[in-house]
């Protein structure tokens, strides 16, 4: 077996030692690329003696594709992101992808450093998975020749992909279900109001209030954070509230910020659940169903959502490579997948 002190070992090395031409190299280490299984066990086996590992750095100097995905995300608080974060690098990897993760700050508009690092690494295409980021980084993007879809976001811009969960429909399941199990004075606590996920859902809760003859009791603004969450339910339900003015219901835009309403119910307002208040979120976060909380929320389909947000960023990159004609005919689409109302003790009275 021949061994190296020092030095990272080349293709060229490794070409010289199976008898073959570096090119074939290059071959036996591109996914899909032709060579024959004779070549491909010679190389192997010379790698193997030399401990040669390819260096996709280089790799995508040659091919231009660095088989890269960003994964942009403002905040991973919320359970519902590292979740979908996990599923989405899993099925790049499936699909011969890798993912990088970049952290943009909710407080300030930081596009344009995220995006010299989109650049530097040489991604071949983006998701963008964060309610806070700026919407100019999607179409900067796109602008520099990288392909982006929008994960559990929407914006109004034709040109852009994304993939959703059917916030509207979700919503007025919400406003179907409590007011069929006979509450009377709904709240909605909203998160971020400039995003298109808390439109959407506030909308269709409204509608399907409306559906009913009903209109919404009161509102709050919890801007998808636990601390605002907090501040919302106390301005519903603190000890200023009179008992007759106080909701006896409230949907909360998402489980996050459901999450932090309850415990604020439940430990700061003195109040029951559901017997006093009932709570309903929406993602169907793990921590929605622990025995603690048991919530009531329209649960997101994720492994679908997933899917679908691959295979669209995917088909945009290989069309990246395909004639004019073909890059004319794959358009941007908008995907809104229907999912369940998880039904749970925080809407289900005892007296029921």
């Amino acid at each position: 077996m021949m061994a190296r002190t020092r030095g990272r070992v080349t293709s060229k090395e490794v070409a010289d030692l199976a008898g073959v031409s570096q090119s074939a190299v290059s071959r036996v280490y591109t996914k899909g690329a032709s060579v024959s299984a004779k070549t491909r066990a010679r190389v192997h086996h010379a790698a193997q003696q030399l401990g040669y590992r390819p260096d996709p750095l280089a790799r995508t100097l040659v091919t231009g594709r660095s088989r890269m995905i960003g994964i942009v995300v403002g905040y991973l608080d919320n359970q519902f992101y590292p979740d979908a974060i996990q599923r989405l690098t899993q099925q790049l990897q499936v699909c011969g992808y890798h993912a990088l993760i970049f952290m943009s700050a909710q407080e300030i508009d930081n596009s344009d450093k995220t995006l010299t690092e989109i650049l530097d690494y040489k991604v071949d295409g983006l998701v963008i998975a964060s309610a806070s980021m700026s919407s100019c980084l999607a179409q900067r993007c796109q602008q520099e020749g990288i392909p982006v879809v929008l994960f559990n976001r929407s914006q109004d811009d034709d040109r852009l992909s994304a993939v959703t969960s059917d916030n509207y429909s979700g919503g007025k399941k919400v406003a179907d279900h409590l007011v069929e199990s006979g509450f009377a004075k709904m709240a909605y606590i909203a998160g971020r109001e400039d995003t298109a996920t808390q439109r959407d859902r506030e909308a269709g809760f409204i509608s399907g209030l409306a559906r009913h003859g009903c209109a919404l009791h009161s509102r709050a603004v919890g801007q998808f954070t636990r601390d605002g969450a907090t501040e919302a339910a106390l301005y519903l339900f603190g000890p200023q509230r009179r008992t007759d003015d106080r909701p006896d219901a409230v949907f909360v835009a998402n489980d996050h910020m459901a999450l932090a309403v309850m415990d604020a119910v439940r430990f700061t307002c003195d109040l029951s659940i559901p017997q006093d208040v009932a709570v309903v979120g929406y993602d169907d976060v793990p921590m929605a169903s622990w025995p603690s909380y048991q919530l009531t929320t329209v649960r997101q389909p994720i492994n679908q959502m997933v899917r679908e947000t691959v295979t669209l960023l995917l088909t945009a990159i290989e069309c990246g490579n395909s004639t004019a004609w073909e890059r004319e005919n794959v358009k941007p689409r908008r995907l809104s997948i229907d999912g369940p109302l998880q039904i749970r003790q925080t809407t289900t009275r005892i007296d029921s």
